[in-house]
């Protein structure tokens, strides 16, 4: 039987996602934990027809996972391609099947609005995630993720 269950999540949610975000900034080196900002763009997804957030909660209603997915259009594919993010589950408990489970959850919402494709992007200096990622039989490739700070250009 399973111990959690996954839904979509709702600005009521915003706390315990703000709180999982920490965990996962904790451990990714590209960025900082900031509540107000995970607030901010927290609403901004919940708010996007293009967004999807799923949370996991255990059996006493305490939000052990979650995970985002966006849609952007791919002119490779020709058709929708859903960026996944934030996917983070609570350490105790890792290797449960709730990872798998939440990535399931957002893979299934893109499908639905026609995304053909899924990528996502992982610290490579973290390597229970990439062992996580390969076990799932998603693919490396050989791009490399850059960015620019457009606020402070």
């Amino acid at each position: 039987m399973k111990s959690f269950a996954i839904t979509p999540a709702s600005e009521a949610d915003i706390p315990d996602l703000i709180e999982l975000l920490g965990v996962l900034f904790s451990i990714e080196q590209d960025f900082t934990a900031d509540p107000d900002k995970q607030r901010r763009g927290l609403v901004k997804l919940l708010a996007s027809p293009a967004g999807r957030i799923a949370i996991a909660r255990d059996q006493a209603s305490r939000a052990v996972g979650m995970a985002t997915a966006q849609l952007v259009i791919s002119t490779a594919e020709g058709a929708p391609s859903a960026w996944i993010e934030d996917v983070v589950v609570r350490e105790d408990w890792r290797g449960k099947g709730l990872g798998r489970a939440l990535l399931d959850a957002v893979l299934g919402w893109a499908r639905s609005q026609g995304a053909v494709r899924a990528q996502l992007l992982a610290d490579l200096d973290n390597a229970p995630a990439l062992a996580f990622y390969d076990k799932l039989e998603w693919q490396p490739t050989q791009l490399g993720a850059r960015r620019l700070m457009l606020d402070k250009a």
